[in-house]
């Protein structure tokens, strides 16, 4: 193969290649689902830079020469290597969920063939095995023609002199393990694949136009909505992606309004567990992130760990894309647009106490808004931790308030999670519904249809349908979850068995189908079971409740602060990390976050006896009776963010206990793990 310049390549750009008759780019720049795809017949047929021409002309990013000469090298690696075969290939094959491309696919035969290039790499690097890995997955699980289909993932690094066994291990979801091949090694990974007799064919021509329906994790969505992806673009072809862009649209309506009308808004934004409230005030707050922006806006949230984790992600991503497109940056230079887009919601009220003038922003999103704290938990923070000594105000009241100030207009945006309260002082959205009913009735309130049900509890609802700027709106509300893709009916199952509803959790269990779950006594053969599970970079890790101080003999210790920015985003050569399973994270840690397998630990604080449910809190040397309906309230909702945080699949685990210890009496685990392994819950052997 010549060589080739750029001015070579960007002139001689291809018209698209047919595949059935699905063309490449399908007229529309950046939409394909890969940037260049064909049978391998027209491949081999191509040249090399008319290939790399149309890759260029459907690309959705600025391309440096640096990726131009990757294209070179793999373009010649596959033309060399494929020939004799049959089937299509695709190039740049994009992963919504992630926001990345696949370097490669090949369709041949029955199978489908995953490849990542590591072009001058003699090793094969624990991260690239697990990239290819995670890519293959990404496929099995979202990619609607890949459900059934038999993947296998390779690794080339076409400097290595030498490659792993071919054997193929392939799971029972039909994904092999990677196999590891050098330049010389890659077509017998090929023969040897296609050589396992796998019989079952599927509809090549139809694989690349099937649905795509991603189910992004929120440090996911972020990361690729930051990188100016949309909504749309990393939830593609889903229902829940309609619904997203529905609920998104129309607050950007209703910000376009206010500012034009000269108007006051707020909207209440109600959705099902997992539904994607906080992705829609990402996308919303992405969207009007730059401050010369007239509609710009921020999001708040008093989720500490959440808006730690996030700053973080979105500061490592921002440093690794800088450093491959060659641009220089530096972390703080990277970190500060990061926390004026994401902002803790208590350092924002702060500020107002510091300016009497309004905030900079006129578009805010409250996230998790029923957690903001009730009038006597405010005004005694502002007594003891700011001099304020005649504060009188609930932290929803002095927020409008501080938004109020502006003189034209203001968009505030209350993101409502039910059943979310997990902290004393947390007022619920009822509070936010009386304030606007008696400090702010010149406001325009435009409310969920659901925010009505039970699981919200708005007190002050029928107040405020009373005044004459209320608005229900269907748009308001997310009814699609998609956090466990799995099991749309885990939170189902979860209200069920925390509401001692056994008749509803076994039905319902029945139903969950993907979702694996296991019960155990045994705590190391827990965390078997969660390595066991997990691949690629899965995440899993410990779980337990704040109030699970008796499981510190088994070595979970609730009381050893976690840093949620080493538990949820370290690799698993950190001792920090959740995959060490060593440190547990509480619900306050992992609350608006998630993982892929969880081991929720189960202490004497929630205990099961006489067909319902005992709340206890340890003081002292002893177990004490919780009898305020408010506090048994916020620790049943703190097991039900445990038990909801695994995308893929969970294991429980209740202890034994011990006679000699009367804080650990095996009656205080026995009814409870009967009553979980009676609804149906596999026990672990």
């Amino acid at each position: 193969m010549g060589a080739m310049n750029w001015e070579e390549i960007v002139v001689n750009n291809a018209p698209p290649v047919d595949i059935g008759n699905d063309k490449t780019a399908a007229g529309v720049r950046g939409l394909a689902r890969a940037w260049f795809q064909s049978s391998i017949g027209e491949f081999l047929s191509l040249n090399p830079a008319a290939i790399i021409g149309q890759l260029t002309a459907n690309s959705d990013v600025d391309i440096v020469p640096a990726q131009v000469e990757a294209w070179v090298k793999e373009v010649g690696f596959l033309q060399e290597h494929l020939r004799g075969l049959t089937g299509y290939v695709f190039l740049e094959f994009n992963i919504p969920r992630m926001g990345r491309r696949i370097d490669a696919l090949l369709l041949i035969d029955s199978l489908v063939f995953v490849l990542e290039f590591k072009v001058g790499e003699v090793r094969f690097e624990r991260a690239a095995i697990e990239q290819v890995w995670d890519y293959a997955l990404d496929l099995k699980n979202f990619h609607e023609a890949s459900h059934a289909a038999w993947i296998v993932p390779i690794l080339i690094a076409t400097s290595a002199t030498s490659s792993s066994e071919l054997d193929l291990h392939f799971a029972s979801d039909r994904v092999c393990r990677p196999l590891k091949v050098s330049g010389d090694t890659f077509r017998d990974a090929i023969e040897r694949s296609l050589a396992q007799g796998v019989q079952e064919a599927f509809d090549q021509k139809a694989w690349g136009r099937a649905s795509y329906r991603a189910h992004p994790t929120i440090i996911e969505a972020a990361r690729a909505l930051y990188a100016n992806h949309s909504v749309i673009a990393i939830a593609r072809n889903d229902a829940g992606a309609v619904n997203l862009t529905m609920t998104s649209s129309r607050i950007e309506a209703l910000v376009d309004e206010a500012r034009a009308m000269g108007r006051k808004i707020i909207c209440f934004v109600t959705g099902v567990p997992g539904a994607g409230k906080t992705l829609v005030g990402l996308n919303i707050a992405t969207r009007g992130r730059d401050q010369s922006y007239a509609t710009h806006a921020v999001f708040l949230s008093g989720n500490g760990p959440l808006v730690a984790v996030l700053r973080e992600a979105l500061t490592r991503d921002e440093l690794a894309r800088h450093q491959a497109s060659g641009v220089r940056a530096t972390r703080q230079g990277v970190a500060n647009p990061v926390k004026a887009f994401i902002q803790n919601v208590h350092h924002f009220r702060d500020e107002a106490l510091r300016d009497p003038g309004p905030p900079d922003d006129h578009v805010v999103i409250f996230d998790e808004a029923q957690r903001a704290w009730n009038e006597h938990k405010t005004s005694t923070f502002m007594r003891q931790r700011k001099g304020q000594a005649n504060f009188n105000h609930s932290e929803p009241a002095f927020l409008l308030s501080y938004m109020d100030r502006h003189k034209d207009w203001a968009v505030v945006v209350c993101l409502v999670g039910g059943g979310q309260e997990i902290h004393t002082g947390e007022a619920g959205i009822g509070e936010w519904l009386e304030s606007i009913s008696r400090s702010f009735p010149h406001w325009d309130v435009h409310i969920s249809p659901d925010l009505g049900g039970r699981e919200y509890s708005p007190s002050g609802l029928d107040t405020i349908r009373r005044g004459g700027n209320i608005h229900i709106d269907k748009c308001l509300h997310l009814a699609v979850s998609m956090r466990s893709f799995r099991a749309e009916n885990v939170s189902t199952f979860v209200r069920a068995l925390l509401e001692a509803d056994i008749d509803g959790a076994r039905r319902t269990l029945a139903q969950l189908g993907r979702y694996p779950m296991a019960i155990t006594r045994d705590l190391s053969r827990a965390r078997h079971w969660l390595r066991s599970q997990a691949r690629g970079s899965e995440r899993y890790g410990l779980l337990a409740s704040s109030k699970a101080l008796r499981l510190k003999p088994l070595a979970v210790d609730v009381r050893v602060a976690v840093d949620p920015v080493h538990w949820f985003l370290d690799g698993p050569n950190d001792v920090r990390s959740s995959y060490f399973l060593e440190d547990c994270a509480t619900e306050f840690q992992v609350q608006g976050l998630e993982l892929d397998w969880a081991c929720v630990t189960w202490d004497g604080d929630f205990r099961f006896a006489d067909a319902e449910w005992s709340f206890n809190d340890f003081r002292g040397s002893r177990w004490q009776r919780i009898r305020s309906p408010d506090a048994q309230n916020y620790l049943r909702n703190a097991y039900r963010v445990l038990l909801t945080r695994a995308r893929q699949g969970m294991v429980l685990f209740v202890p034994h206990g011990d006679p000699a210890d009367h804080t650990r009496l095996p009656e205080f685990y026995t009814e409870t793990f009967k009553y979980l392994r009676d609804l149906g819950i596999p026990v672990l052997n």
